[in-house]
Order: C-alpha cells, then structure tokens, then sequence
C-alpha cells in the first residue's frame, strides 16, 4: 500500500500547534490506491493521535523531529516517520497480482526545511529508508499559502515529488521471478517526478477542542502508471479527526 506521504503530512501539516502543548484524539484514514485489484475497504484505517510540540522537539502520532533551527521565519528539523509502502498479495482481488511479493512499510529520516513569509511558505522534504526496506530516497518541494480566523485555519497548497529508481522499484517494479509466477510483465521503473495539489484546515471550539482535515491527490508519472501493478492515474489521501488539547 502507497499512503502518499501520510506520515509527513501529520508529522508537519500539523505544525501550527503551540509550543509546550500536548494533543490527543482520534480520526479517520482514508485513501485511493494506484494498485489494481486492491479492495476499498481496506484502505479506511482509524487512526489515534498524539502529538507533543516543544521548541526543540515535536511527536506528531507517526513522526518525531527535533529542530536545528526553529523561529516565526524559518524551521530546519531532523525528521523520522513511519512511511506505510505496503502491499499485502492475499489481501488483493486479482488472480495475477497475488502471485506477486509482499512489500513491506518502513521507517524513513531526513531533513525538512520550512520557510514562512506573508506571501507564503517554502516546504522542502528529503528523507530515505534507514531499515533498508527498499533502500529508496524521496524529496518534496511545496509552495503554501494559509487563510486563517479567530478559530479556524485553511491552507491549500502545491508541491512536486521526486521518488528515486529504488523506491519506485520496490513499489512497483516487478521482478524476473514475480513474472514467472504471475504472467504479468517484468517491470523496473526509474525513478520519478510527480505534482500533486494539498489541502489542510481545522477548526477549534473552545481552547481545548478541535477539528481538523487534510486531502493530497498525486498525479502519478509515466514511471509509476506504466507499472503492470497499477490501473489509475492518481493517487489521493484524505485524513480527518478530533483533537483534545491540554
């Protein structure tokens, strides 16, 4: 399973909080997944928050970072998040694409710098897998723009992603072996380019409660779409909750 950038998106759409604070709640994962014969149902997934927010360190639910640097203008930050690539063949509907290997998640860890000015902010992500999973290596850039009330806040956004031939090899590639056994051609992408578009925004009740919601949909490249695994041209990401703030 792809959830594009789930861990990042919590780990840094959620960068609003106030410093010193902790936050608890619970929400909902939802995602459309390039690969064919994937079940929809199982890509509905609650989720649990906890998110810690300090000036030197934060934990957001599936990622912890500590910052090299961190004011109103700029955020430099070592990062490390969950990043869940999996692909369970029992759990998929096509004949063919069981036969295929598992692909298991992982943990990546890198650097995230943030720029923040009355036009906008700049967000930069690189990070690799640090269990060598699939030895793959990923970078975003994305421009932000917030609109923001008394109680509630609405940043939509646009980026561009880069995945390294390793990463889109372990995703979607498919081996000489996964060939035999499936019938499906043997596939092995590069590495690759995709835009994709953001939207987050919450809204606070009170001091204490909350509301939050964060949408991406993943134009997906050649490399990706060209894979025998896959039967969409997009990929997308909605993940909404409830937060209690303390």
């Amino acid at each position: 399973m792809k959830l594009t950038s789930f861990a990042v998106a919590v780990g840094l759409f959620s960068s609003a909080a106030v410093a010193g604070t902790w936050s608890i709640g619970g929400s909902v994962l939802a995602q459309s997944t390039p690969y064919k014969g994937i079940k929809s149902k199982d890509y509905v997934t609650p989720v649990p928050i906890v998110n810690y927010d300090s000036e030197n360190f934060y934990f957001h639910t599936l990622a912890a970072g500590y910052y090299l640097w961190n004011d109103k203008a700029d955020q430099l930050s070592i990062d490390a998040y969950y990043y869940p690539q999996f692909f369970r063949p029992k759990d998929n509907d096509d004949h063919d694409m069981r036969q295929l290997d598992r692909r298991r998640d992982t943990v990546m860890s890198g650097l995230t710098y943030r720029h923040n000015a009355d036009w906008g902010t700049i967000r930069t992500v690189a990070s690799g897998d640090i269990l060598g999973i699939s030895n793959g290596l990923r970078a975003e850039v994305a421009y932000l723009y917030g609109f923001r009330g008394d109680n509630w806040s609405l940043v939509p956004g646009v980026g561009i992603k880069w995945d390294s031939e390793n990463q889109n090899r372990y995703e979607y590639g498919i081996s000489s072996k996964e060939s035999r056994n499936s019938g499906l051609k043997r596939y092995r992408p590069g590495d690759s380019w995709s835009p994709y578009v953001e939207l987050s925004g919450n809204y606070k009740f009170n001091s204490n409660w909350g509301v939050l919601a964060m949408g991406r949909v993943d134009r997906l490249s050649s490399e990706v779409k060209d894979s025998p695994m896959v039967n969409k041209s997009v990929s997308a990401i909605v993940w909404s909750g409830v937060t209690y703030t303390f």
